[in-house]
């Protein structure tokens, strides 16, 4: 059903079961991923491994054909954003790789991204990464009923800001996270960072994909000639997490987190069905 006021789709609980079944091949799927990045592998290597688990899981791709996109993964590595294209490109020592990812079960999506450090990186960059991983899950941690999705942006602004180099890092604003379920993108958006006026109430049901995107240095960004791609106009580094969450009485379920974020929550004190369901 949809809320009538602002389109924003309500899941029944039986809805959120099968999204966590797409989730759980989208978790699966980049723990596969994650361990398959190492010196000499491409992205186009990742792409197949992707498309390898889709066929076994029984799920088919949230990402190829999408506005005609090509792949099954989006692989960008170094100062590509989002929307990197897999391909021929070799992942080297020091590199970092972002991996996004879709699946879709019987009409129902989940998506989830993860940075990805490939042999020794450098604890800068290491830092980003970890920086930007922990403002997605006070983003998650903050996807509670009763709430309005401005708690959201603003945990994740914070928690970016609070890091030693924070003040330095540039959060992407023209790429934000968004409702998901029977499509991959819906109602509402999810920005980053904290934004001024009303936003929409946190309600039961809700299925929401929360991502931040942060940069070394400048958020300014542009897309390559393929159309895709995105990356930073002063060439620093940037690293995306991703996660899909469902709305319950009970907490929020990350849908696309193997555990269904139960260590993550239960670290940062958040009461959550994921202990019980995951």
């Amino acid at each position: 059903m949809f809320r009538r006021k602002d389109r924003i789709e309500i899941k029944t609980p039986a809805q959120i079961e099968i999204m966590r079944a797409a989730g759980l091949v989208v978790g699966h799927t980049l723990e596969a991923l994650r361990q398959a990045v190492e010196p000499g592998v491409t992205t186009g290597q990742l792409d197949e491994i992707a498309r390898d688990s889709l066929a076994t899981h029984g799920a088919s791709s949230s990402f190829l054909g999408y506005y005609g996109y090509p792949a099954v993964i989006c692989a960008s590595v170094n100062d590509e954003i989002v929307h990197g294209i897999p391909g021929n490109r070799v992942l080297n020592d020091g590199d970092q790789i972002s991996i996004d990812f879709g699946a879709i079960i019987d009409g129902w999506n989940g998506d989830a991204a993860i940075t990805v450090s490939v042999g020794s990186v450098v604890p800068e960059f290491e830092e980003l990464s970890r920086v930007t991983q922990a403002s997605m899950w006070a983003g998650l941690a903050s996807a509670v009923v009763g709430g309005v999705l401005n708690d959201i942006g603003t945990a994740v602004e914070a928690t970016i800001r609070s890091a030693p180099a924070g003040a330095s890092y540039g959060i992407v604003q023209e790429y934000v996270g968004h409702g998901i379920g029977s499509k991959m993108h819906m109602e509402p958006n999810v920005p980053n960072y904290a934004v001024k006026g009303k936003t929409p109430s946190l309600v039961d049901g809700m299925a929401l994909a929360i991502e931040p995107m942060v940069c070394a240095g400048s958020a300014n960004n542009r897309t390559l000639d393929d159309e895709w791609t995105v990356v930073t106009v002063d060439g620093s580094r940037a690293c995306h997490w991703e996660h899909t969450v469902a709305l319950t009485a009970d907490g929020p379920w990350v849908l696309t987190a193997i555990d269904g974020g139960a260590e993550q929550f239960a670290a940062l004190g958040v009461r959550s069905p994921a202990s019980s369901r995951s």
